[in-house]
């Protein structure tokens, strides 16, 4: 990874961005609107409406070094060769990258050492929602556990380095872990009723994640939108960057936010809802829970300009493209009033309608 001080410059606190998944099936005109409305911090966007080969999972058959996956009745399993899904990710994701290529042009950014962003599953995650050929979870076996992982990291780094010279472009790389919690707890369920399948120990777990985190050449976030985020876990990781949905964050868990940006960490908050809400809110609204955390924490607001990012809580592949388009510019509206102005936000005293985003302020 690069130094600290690359990586501050390279990742700024105050910007907005996206989590990954968009909605539609035109890669030319999602590509466009991210560099449109994430001017800061565009990312390459996956359209799982496309079908197998597209989502968060299938990608990964893309990107991995010498592992192919195949599909089977209950989603994706490790295949034995080079199969339709394979050859169909590898297609998609070549028209995905040649689209934001082709944005960047137009915007006249080819070169620009601007940022920009790429996703892909991490390891825990894909462990957990792939199969052996034997219908078992890839997490039931350690040694295919540590080889999905290694060639993950390889296959991003190449993807990473593919993307910054097709561009001329910084590229920030990020994980995405729904599963995390899953797999620490030991959630899942096995094959059968029969079958168990074991938590997987903290340092294991953080060995794996470090293996894709310390593999790629610049910033990486690590985001996470399962239920009661392991932000202690997270903490320890290598990642520049832990992302998570706001939301999903008690009382309890306020200590350990604390304790992410004490250790030096970037954030990035997951501030607007993934589908329209019945009341249309504002900004204003939305931006409140982050203010209202550095508050209870006896942090200083400043700290939204330097080391928070805004984000939506989770993908945008379930949002109208409405709804889509109006949370990136909710996002980037947040970022800003973050960056420009945050100890002149005023935070409203009581609550007039429930609240969409945020824990309990009370």
């Amino acid at each position: 990874m690069s130094d600290a001080a690359t990586e501050s410059t390279a990742l700024p606190g105050g910007i907005a961005t996206g989590v990954g998944s968009w909605p539609g099936t035109d890669p030319r005109e999602a590509a466009a609107t991210m560099v449109g409305e994430l001017p800061e911090l565009a990312h390459l966007v996956e359209l799982p409406a496309r079908g197998a080969g597209s989502d968060m999972i299938g990608r990964a058959s893309a990107l991995l070094v010498d592992l192919r996956l195949d599909t089977s009745v209950r989603g994706y399993r490790l295949g034995p060769g080079r199969g339709a899904v394979s050859r169909r990710a590898h297609d998609l994701l070549r028209t995905d990258v040649d689209a934001l290529e082709e944005a960047w042009e137009t915007a006249g950014l080819l070169g620009s050492g601007r940022t920009v962003k790429v996703q892909s599953v991490g390891p825990l995650t894909l462990a957990a929602q792939v199969e052996l050929m034997n219908g078992h979870r890839v997490l039931t076996d350690t040694g295919a556990v540590r080889d999905l992982t290694e060639s993950l990291a390889e296959g991003v780094a190449n993807h990473a380095a593919e993307v910054a010279r097709r561009l001329g472009a910084t590229v920030v790389v990020q994980f995405d872990e729904p599963s995390l919690t899953d797999v620490l707890t030991g959630s899942l369920t096995g094959a059968s009723v029969l079958n168990i399948v074991r938590a997987l120990p903290e340092p294991e777990a953080q060995a794996l994640l470090d293996t894709v985190l310390t593999a790629q050449t610049g910033p990486t976030l690590l985001h996470t939108c399962a239920g009661r985020p392991a932000l202690n876990f997270l903490r320890g990781t290598a990642a520049t960057v832990i992302g998570f949905d706001l939301g999903r964050i008690g009382t309890a868990d306020l200590d350990s936010v604390g304790e992410l940006l004490d250790a030096g960490k970037h954030v990035a908050l997951g501030l607007i809802p993934t589908t329209a809400p019945a009341v249309p809110p504002s900004w204003r609204e939305l931006a409140e829970p982050g203010v209202r955390l550095l508050d209870r924490l006896g942090m200083p607001r400043r700290l939204l300009a330097e080391r928070v990012l805004v984000t939506p809580t989770c993908g945008l592949a379930g949002a109208t493209p409405a709804w889509a388009r109006r949370a990136l510019t909710l996002a980037r509206e947040i970022a800003h009033a973050y960056s420009d102005e945050p100890e002149a936000l005023a935070l409203r005293d009581k609550v007039s309608r429930p609240r969409t985003v945020g824990y309990d302020p009370r």
